[in-house]
């Protein structure tokens, strides 16, 4: 491993690896390497030790009774909190976006601590259930072109004033607080609660994180036809008439 390499964590793929979620690191991996970047990924299990000297940490899904384990092991590790404190990037998603705010409703029915690395608190939804694709267009101060993906979730995510919507939901539900908001974002932590891969559906994000990581504007271009075939195919079946 060089000391220059760019250090992406997956963090717990053990117990938050839902709906294909690990495919964001890979597409971290995959776009750093294509701009000639050299990548040391470290997939770290909820038994180890969270290293704080990463540059990108990325946080999947996960079921009600892994979301509480990942939790507990999270706040007591603390490596996550120091990491953000030295400037690492952290994106993730649903259960991990959960975590990382104030609190959230466990599968004991129980208000079980987060992180609070975001200012939002989540609570179990009355209604049905949030599921199906999303479109939604992102937080305009981060230059990024319409959110596509797919919520399988009952968690209702209010945001606190410090917390800044990632998206505002076309089709779908995002937050499910009926004020059209997804995600959350404040600094350099995001979450969304977005599957899809997300980052696979919209790599644009992934670069948005490597530049933030390497403190650049921009980034030399990549062939992208893979992933607008991708997008495009989605975007088009979330359009379609239920």
């Amino acid at each position: 491993m060089s000391d220059n390499s760019l250090r992406v964590v997956w963090v717990y793929p053990d117990l938050l690896s839902t709906y294909g979620d690990q495919g964001n690191v890979l597409v971290v991996e995959r776009r750093a390497r294509q701009r000639g970047l050299d990548v040391a990924r470290l997939d770290v299990r909820s038994d180890q030790p969270i290293p704080t000297s990463g540059d990108i940490y990325l946080v999947g899904g996960g079921e009600d009774r892994p979301q509480r384990l990942a939790a507990e092991r999270l706040r007591r590790d603390g490596g996550l909190t120091r990491a953000v404190d030295n400037g690492a990037i952290v994106f993730s998603v649903c259960a991990g976006y959960q975590i990382l705010g104030h609190e959230f409703i466990n599968d004991l029915g129980q208000r079980e601590p987060g992180l609070g690395l975001l200012d939002v608190v989540s609570v179990r939804g009355e209604g049905a259930r949030c599921v199906g694709d999303v479109l939604a267009d992102i937080d305009p101060q981060l230059g990024l072109p319409q959110l596509t993906g797919f919520e399988n979730h009952q968690g209702v995510t209010h945001l606190g004033p410090t917390a800044r919507a990632f998206a505002n939901v076309r089709i779908g539900n995002g937050n499910g607080t009926g004020d059209g908001t997804e995600g959350a974002y404040n600094g350099t932590v995001f979450g969304t609660y977005m599957h899809g891969p997300v980052l696979a559906r919209n790599p644009l994000i992934a670069d948005l994180l490597l530049k933030l990581a390497l403190d650049v504007n921009a980034l030399p271009p990549v062939d992208d036809r893979w992933y607008e075939a991708l997008r495009g195919e989605r975007i088009a079946a979330a359009q379609q008439p239920a």
